[in-house]
């Protein structure tokens, strides 16, 4: 049985071959007689995983010897916490980047640590857009700057422009970036971050691991003492071992990294550019369904689209179930919309062949001449 294209937005599509190792790990690991899942986190082979995966993440990010690479848990969520936490001081304050949920669940958690403004939002508009420079607030003395680079609900991705102009904007700050649903999807300057965080279940894989890229000098200067598991620096002293690691998210994510590398992020950009392409193409060219995010700021990641709306409400929802239908009897999976959108989102993470975008754009085509 063929397997279905994988359009879901987390935990979500990972290259084949790595799987494929995943699977061999599970039966016996790295020739040791034992399976991943039971392996010692404190054994020499496991241990090299971890080291080596910290390791290729730095690579891969273009960070030297002043930023460190941890492999924590409690996914990105945690993050809203523990950076604040870190980072803010007595009588500090942060500047926050309100682009989605998730930038805006950040801000939330941030406010019970210190005083928070937000520079920018385009919450009226159902984060339809990312805000350019000329409608920003000064991001000032704040101690740090907070933005997410892909809002994967809205569809929407911070572009190159944009990107330059935050960039110039927070020059004389700290910036901190969640890239949990687009990390290692093109190119960037990283070492314009002092901080990246990101969950590892959209883009590098399985749930159960957090990396986070921290340059390590912005650290230890609150005046505060910390619980252990939520200082950066306890983790740092630690090698990423202060407690049991999900062992086998941290060695798939390593699978991924050497696959990321083997292409190269340069190709993997391409290789992206031409799937969203492809399928906002077709989206554009459709009579019976429009993109919901500004052209300028679509994501390459995560494609949200909607019915047209030429029909009552009963009559596009009666449309939804059908199309979602076609979709599953196509083996096209996980495209329905988050519920605050509506409508579809299609997920095209660096794993997705063109070969499955190009199915869901036939499906759309296809779907059309039925109604």
């Amino acid at each position: 049985m063929s397997k279905p294209y994988n359009f879901f937005s987390g935990p979500a599509i990972l290259p084949e071959e790595v799987i494929a190792k995943a699977a061999e790990s599970i039966i016996n690991f790295e020739g040791t007689g034992l399976s991943i899942l039971e392996i010692s986190h404190r054994s020499k082979e496991f241990v090299a995983v971890m080291e080596n995966a910290r390791a290729l993440t730095k690579e891969l990010l273009g960070l030297g010897s002043d930023y460190e690479v941890l492999f924590l848990q409690g996914g990105a969520s945690l993050q809203f916490c523990m950076i604040p936490m870190n980072l803010l001081g007595e009588g500090d304050s942060a500047a926050y980047f309100d682009t989605g949920h998730w930038a805006h669940e950040a801000e939330e958690q941030a406010k019970l640590f210190g005083d928070v403004k937000t520079i920018s939002s385009s919450k009226a508009d159902n984060y339809t857009h990312i805000s350019g420079a000329d409608s920003w607030q000064a991001v000032g003395n704040s101690r740090y700057a907070h933005m997410t680079t892909n809002n994967t609900i809205y569809g929407t991705q911070w572009n190159r422009a944009k990107l330059e102009e935050l960039y110039n904007a927070t020059a004389d700050t700290v910036l901190v970036g969640d890239m949990s649903s687009d990390i290692f999807c093109r190119p960037m300057d990283f070492s314009k971050f002092g901080l990246i965080y990101a969950t590892v279940q959209k883009n590098v894989g399985p749930a159960g691991a957090t990396l986070v890229a921290v340059k390590k000098d912005i650290l230890g200067k609150t005046g505060k003492t910390l619980p252990a598991m939520l200082d950066y620096q306890t983790h740092i002293k630690k090698d990423s071992m202060h407690n049991t690691p999900s062992t086998y998210a941290v060695y798939v994510s390593y699978l991924t990294l050497q696959w990321i590398k083997a292409h190269g992020l340069q190709q993997i950009e391409q290789h992206n550019i031409n799937k969203a392409q492809l399928l906002y193409d077709t989206i554009d060219n459709s009579k019976l369904f429009k993109g919901t995010a500004a052209k300028a700021d679509r994501s390459i990641m995560n494609a949200c689209f909607v019915f047209n709306e030429n029909s009552s409400t009963e009559q596009i929802a009666a449309l939804e179930k059908r199309f979602l239908q076609f979709a599953e009897e196509r083996k096209l999976l996980g495209i329905a919309g988050h519920r605050s959108v509506g409508g579809f989102r299609a997920s095209i993470y660096n794993a997705m062949p063109l070969a499955g975008v190009q199915a869901l754009a036939d499906a759309i085509t296809d779907f059309e001449k039925t109604v």
